[in-house]
This record gives C-alpha cells, sequence and structure tokens, in this order.
C-alpha cells in the first residue's frame, strides 16, 4: 500500500516541509503513522482516503509542532522526479508549489486533493467538512491562488 500512494505521500509532505530533511523526515513520519494506525483501519474509506488523512494530520501536527510556515523549498532533481513526470512542468511546478505555501493549513489540504482530482466526497471525508463546505472553499481557494498568481 505504502509503494502503491508514495506519490501522493510524497505530495503532501512536499507542501507542508521546510527543506528536504523535513520531506524526509515527514515521509517516514507518515509511514510510521500508517504502520501504527493500520489495525485500526476498518475499511469504511477507500485506502487512499485514509492514507490522505494519516498523512495531512501528521504534516499539520508537524507544522504546529515547528510554530512556523515552511518557507518555499527548492524542487531538487530528486523531489521533481517524484513530483512531475514530465521535465517540462518542474517550473510550473515549483510556481505552484510556491503559491499553495502561502495558503493556510485547509486551503492547502483542499487545493492538493483537487489536484489529486479527489471527489468532493472524499475531500469532505479526508477533511472532515461537508461536501458543500468544500465547494465553497474550493471555489473560494482557487479564486485566491489566480489572484495571488496574478500580483
Amino acid at each position: 500500500m505504502i509503494e502503491e500512494q508514495k506519490r501522493v505521500i510524497y505530495k503532501v509532505c512536499y507542501v507542508y516541509a521546510h527543506d528536504q530533511d523535513d520531506l524526509n523526515d515527514l515521509f517516514q513520519e507518515v509511514v510510521l503513522n500508517m504502520w501504527k494506525g493500520f489495525p485500526r483501519y476498518r475499511g469504511d474509506s477507500k485506502p487512499t482516503t485514509w492514507i490522505y488523512r494519516i498523512a495531512m494530520n501528521t504534516c499539520i501536527t508537524f507544522l504546529r509542532r515547528s510554530g512556523s510556515r515552511p518557507q518555499t523549498m527548492p524542487i531538487t532533481a530528486d523531489v521533481a522526479g517524484r513530483l512531475a513526470d514530465e521535465e517540462g512542468r518542474t517550473a510550473q511546478l515549483k510556481e505552484l508549489y510556491r503559491l499553495i505555501n502561502q495558503l493556510g493549513k485547509l486551503e492547502r489540504a483542499l487545493i492538493l486533493l483537487w489536484l489529486e482530482e479527489r471527489s468532493y466526497q472524499e475531500m469532505a471525508d479526508i477533511l472532515g467538512i461537508s461536501r458543500a463546505n468544500v465547494a465553497v472553499k474550493l471555489t473560494r481557494v482557487k479564486e485566491k491562488l489566480k489572484r495571488m498568481s496574478n500580483s
């Protein structure tokens, strides 16, 4: 399961990491929390939904403990290979993640899920908010990102 979802886990960790070391530490922490939590996984949700919840909760807890917002982390060749399959998209990804890093915790989580093409219901389940709230917040986040990219 971890091997199949490695890319998803790295994406979530990347948004919350300060640097490459944080990224690696967060990934390990998420995997550890998945390992610890697996006996309690009842299968009520899709495995990817469960993994997203663990990854986001782990990263948000890390952020609270560190007491700061992450700085923009430069995309290294290693990270770029994990995040993008096409070389030409690295600059776009770097800019997108720079903007996403400026968002609040919930906004970051929401846009990440949207970029992963998760359904509104999956987003609601992962984030613990209503489906209607997902739609409203997602519209606002997209508008905010557009404004941020134009300034």
